[in-house]
């Protein structure tokens, strides 16, 4: 636990890989990703994985921002870090990219990142985000909620579902604040100005939310994964964990 934020630690390499999972999940969606670390790549990295705040076990903040999310989430490391991000996660690593935060990021990925906003999804957002939050009868149905809510319908099964919700009086919600919904939208062009060292956007072939036309607005060549949707590191951990080699390539080929 550093502070009121929530952070998983493992591995035993020198080099540190920060996780920051999407809106709505928890930090356990990259348990494959380190798990394959482990297995295929023993040795070589240590990481850190946070529930971001207003998410899992990480407390809420009274307002939702990039910066001010960026900041918390900054707390959990130092040095110098490589920082694979998911959806909001993925802004958040740009984000933290810029050095202004503390940390040196050396190279950074953001992965599914929802790049297009239009004025009905961002009132759509405003709306869920002014919503108290949804008190089930049972843990079932909360989970059942939290896996709509995550996108992670058919790749978590009920029964595995533990942070993404929690007990509220005599019945479960999803342990999310609704308030996070109001993040509003990214300033791409800008984060991608900012961030130091080497920047990598990647997307899941079949992911609705980053179509790959979506990133090659921003990005020449950004990465897209065969076969795979919005997430990515769920379905195919492995897949993802690749995306490390393309962190090592010269700083500025995809910029």
């Amino acid at each position: 636990m550093t502070g009121e934020l929530f952070v998983r630690r493992g591995g035993t390499g020198d080099r540190t890989l920060l996780l920051l999972h999407g809106l709505g999940a928890t930090g356990e969606v990259w348990q494959g990703v380190t798990e394959a670390l482990a297995d295929q790549r023993p040795g070589e990295w240590n990481w850190v994985v946070p529930d971001l705040p207003g998410h899992g076990r990480s407390a809420a903040m009274p307002s939702y921002s990039f910066g001010g999310l960026t900041a918390e989430i900054a707390k959990s490391v130092s040095g110098d870090v490589t920082v694979l991000g998911h959806s909001l996660g993925g802004v958040l690593a740009l984000t933290l990219a810029s050095g202004w935060f503390g940390p040196s990021v050396s190279a950074v990925c953001g992965l599914g990142i929802k790049v297009r906003w239009s004025p009905d999804d961002l009132a759509k957002a405003a709306a869920v985000a002014s919503k108290p939050a949804r008190v089930f009868a049972t843990r079932e149905e909360a989970a059942d909620r939290w896996l709509k809510v995550s996108g992670l319908v058919g790749l978590v099964p009920l029964e595995a579902v533990s942070a993404g919700v929690i007990p509220d009086g005599d019945g479960w919600r999803v342990a999310l604040d609704q308030g996070a919904f109001g993040v509003g939208a990214p300033d791409m062009r800008g984060l991608l100005a900012t961030a130091d060292g080497r920047v990598v956007l990647a997307a899941g072939e079949h992911d609705p939310m980053c179509p790959a036309d979506h990133l090659r607005e921003l990005v020449p060549d950004p990465v897209v994964l065969p076969g795979l949707g919005h997430n990515a590191h769920v379905e195919d951990p492995a897949a993802v964990l690749g995306l490390l080699d393309h962190l090592r390539e010269p700083a500025d080929t995809n910029r």
